[in-house]
C-alpha cells in the first residue's frame, strides 16, 4: 500500500533559507479539485493588476495565458507538477532586470543546486489543501534567495516592488480562483 502524499509540499527541500518569503491563502466552500481546476484556469487578464505586473516583468507574455501555464513554461522550470493539486516552479537569474536574464535549467536538481553569485533563486508554490470542515484552502507561497553580495544588492532594489504589489497575489489571483470555484 502506497502512503498518502502529504497535502503540504516540502518547500524547504527546494529553498530552505529564503531572503524574501511571501505567503497567501484563501479559503473556499468549493471541493479541493474544483478549487484547483478554477485556480489553474485564471489568466493574466483575469487578475488584472497582477497580470499587468507579471507582463511588465516578463515582456511578451500573452494576456490570455493562465498562471498555471505561465509557471509550466520558459522561463520557469516545473519542480513538482502533475501531482494532486500542487505545482512548484523555479526560476533563476537576475530577476531585478527587465532583460529576461533567466538562464534555462534542464532539471529540478539544477534549481536546488544553483549558486551563481549575483543572481537569485525563486520558488513559486501553489497548492490546494482540503479543510476538515469541508471545502478547501488555496495557498500560494513565493520564496526568493539572493546569492552573493551582488544578488543581495539586486534583490534589495526589487523589494519596494514586492512590498507594494505582493497583496495582488491574494486580491487578484487567489480571490479570482475562489470566485470561479464557488460559482460552479
Amino acid at each position: 500500500m502506497t502512503p498518502a502524499r502529504p497535502a503540504v509540499p516540502d518547500l524547504d527541500h527546494w529553498l530552505p533559507a529564503p531572503t524574501i518569503r511571501v505567503a497567501h491563502r484563501r479559503e473556499s466552500t468549493a471541493q479541493p479539485d474544483d478549487l484547483w481546476n478554477a485556480a489553474c484556469a485564471v489568466t493574466l487578464s483575469d487578475a488584472f493588476l497582477l497580470g499587468r505586473l507579471v507582463r511588465w516583468r516578463i515582456p511578451g507574455l500573452p494576456a490570455d495565458l493562465s498562471f498555471h501555464g505561465l509557471f509550466r513554461h520558459d522561463p520557469f522550470l516545473v519542480l513538482v507538477g502533475d501531482r494532486e493539486r500542487t505545482l512548484l516552479s523555479g526560476l533563476v537569474g537576475r530577476i531585478w532586470t527587465l532583460r529576461r536574464d533567466y538562464p534555462a535549467l534542464g532539471h529540478p536538481d539544477a534549481f536546488r543546486h544553483w549558486s551563481v553569485r549575483g543572481t537569485a533563486r525563486v520558488l513559486f508554490a501553489n497548492w490546494v489543501e482540503p479543510l476538515a470542515s469541508g471545502g478547501a484552502v488555496l495557498r500560494s507561497e513565493t520564496r526568493v534567495q539572493a546569492i552573493g553580495a551582488q544578488g543581495r544588492f539586486g534583490l534589495a532594489s526589487l523589494r519596494p516592488v514586492v512590498r507594494t504589489a505582493e497583496h495582488l497575489i491574494a486580491s487578484d489571483g487567489l480571490e479570482q480562483a475562489v470566485r470561479r470555484a464557488e460559482r460552479r
